[in-house]
């Protein structure tokens, strides 16, 4: 699935989307600690959460995440903006709660990261 095919039922707004129509999703993870996320995610996961800060690109590019939905219509500030641009990462924003974001992204057949073990 395509990045842009989350955009609307997940009633986003696209914050940072130059590269949308060529990023694929292939899982999803949701959580709003780093180094959960960098220690859990998968590769090619759409990641949810409520953090909206420039470290969350930077774990995006580390973990190889092409797309992160921030949740409750969390403000987005303009230095996340400028790196998520230059890394090419999308960043989508909802008024969703993570919870229904991720209710979204399963009824559209994305599958959750499955946890070591």
């Amino acid at each position: 699935m395509r990045v842009t095919q989350i955009v609307e039922p997940l009633k986003a707004e696209v914050v940072v989307g130059e590269r949308m129509e060529e990023q694929d999703i292939e899982g999803g993870y949701c959580g709003d600690l780093l180094s959960d996320c960098i220690a859990n995610a998968k590769e090619g996961s759409v990641w949810v959460t409520i953090q909206s800060h420039p470290n969350t690109v930077a774990v995006a590019v580390l973990v190889g995440i092409p797309c992160i939905v921030v949740s409750n219509y969390q403000e987005i500030n303009e230095e996340t903006r400028k790196r998520a641009q230059k890394e090419g990462v999308t960043i989508l924003r909802t008024s969703l709660t993570s919870y229904q974001a991720v209710s979204v992204l399963f009824s559209l057949g994305i599958p959750g990261t499955k946890r070591h073990g």
